[in-house]
């Protein structure tokens, strides 16, 4: 038997006039998921506990059958073991977002997010403006990681959690002074200051404004957190897996599961990644003797923050075009079972995750059922009865067959 979870990062939705009060997931034209709907199992799961953030971290840990109120210790620690990043137990990480903060106020804590990504900066010239930051502010407790595109990473030696932190996807358009860390020492948001006097004017971000490109004017830390420490997820289900996704924070979690993390060339984790790409790797993976792979797609989250309405509706189409339908075909040959879902909801309206529960599907070619659901999506899941309150017990149900 093969193991595929394929998993649209923040594609549940609520509904918009703009689609004709559908969701995305109602609008979109999805023959295959919807296939997979017409014969297995739909439902909807809860993969975050109450009390914890609805973070891609947290819930994607609960879809890999890790609960979050066990195993969860922040975000940025998960990245930075897929950077190959060292941890010693009293290192903290944060993520180190390059954001386009308005430029207009003199007073830093009276500027608006713009923009948490700066136009989707490029991976080089990025990581020219973190070694600039880095040179600058580095010291024996601090040291600057650059990552890819906009997402980066910062080691605190000796360094503190509870931070109170804000994720900067989570206040697009909003006054920042609100969201400021709120620490004792005030060392991140100092760190915060000197960098916006660093970055505004570098050569870098005077080429982007010619281009009519928002600068990366400014770092923005949060998601911290302590070394990960998840058990063995061969140990845990007795077979061997695989991680294809085009972040950080998934191949940390499949690196500290003990899954091999596979890159796919062309992958950016946006609207224009390489879905057919990470459904070759998929495929592969299982033809060289993976029982399990884990196919992440970050593309409709990201259109979900950046409230591109026709752009998620396109993510969630290409999953299935790109990513389903190929996969089906590449693994028919074997018996398998499949489960499609988000990890969290990322409404168009809000820009931000929730914590409803989301629709999942879960598909035996060797046991195909007649399903009362007309296609995959939340509404239908909620009329089917079914309903998973711990959400990391849902693996079980894939590979076991019960909990």
């Amino acid at each position: 038997m093969k193991y595929v979870v394929i998993l649209g990062d923040g594609m549940a939705d609520y509904t918009i006039p703009e689609l004709d009060n559908k969701t995305p997931l109602q609008y979109a034209k999805k023959p295959s998921i919807d296939m997979l709907a017409s014969k297995g199992t739909v439902g909807l799961v809860r993969t975050v506990p109450e009390g914890i953030a609805p973070g891609s971290d947290a819930c994607n840990l609960s879809v890999m059958g890790y609960n979050p109120e066990v195993y969860y210790t922040g975000r940025s620690p998960l990245e930075a073991v897929s950077m190959g990043i060292e941890l010693s137990p009293t290192d903290v990480a944060l993520r180190c977002n390059l954001v386009h903060l308005s430029e207009e106020e003199s007073e830093y804590s009276q500027k608006i997010m713009i923009d948490y990504s700066s136009d989707e900066i490029s991976t080089a010239e990025s990581k020219v403006l973190i070694d600039a930051v880095n040179n600058a502010l580095k010291t024996e407790n601090i040291v600057f990681h650059p990552g890819i595109s906009y997402r980066h990473c910062v080691v605190w030696s000796n360094g503190r959690t509870g931070l109170g932190c804000t994720p900067p996807h989570d206040i697009s358009e909003k006054r920042i002074s609100d969201f400021l860390p709120k620490e004792e020492s005030g060392l991140l948001l100092d760190l915060m200051k000197k960098s916006y006097d660093i970055l505004k004017d570098h050569p870098i971000n005077q080429a982007r404004r010619a281009k009519g490109l928002r600068t990366a004017n400014s770092i923005w830390l949060w998601g911290e957190g302590k070394k990960p420490a998840l058990s063995s997820f061969q140990e845990k289900y007795h077979i061997t897996g695989a991680m294809v996704s085009a972040v950080d924070l998934l191949k940390g979690i499949g690196i500290c599961a003990g899954l091999d993390s596979i890159d796919v060339e062309g992958a950016t984790g946006n609207i224009d990644t390489n879905f057919i790409g990470k459904a070759n790797a998929a495929i592969q993976a299982l033809e060289s003797g993976k029982d399990f792979v884990y196919v992440h797609v970050e593309a409709p989250d990201e259109c979900g923050h950046r409230h591109e309405i026709e752009n998620k509706v396109k993510a969630i189409e290409l999953l299935d075009s790109q990513v389903v339908k190929p996969i089906l075909e590449g693994i028919s040959k074997y018996d398998y079972r499949v489960l499609v879902l988000p990890d969290h909801p990322t409404p168009l309206r809000l820009r931000t995750h929730t914590s409803e529960p989301v629709p999942f599907i879960i598909y035996d070619s060797t046991n195909e059922i007649q399903s009362q659901a007309k296609s995959y999506d939340e509404f239908e899941a909620k009329k089917s009865g079914v309903f998973i309150e711990d959400g990391y017990k849902l693996m079980d149900l894939l590979i076991k067959g019960s909990f």
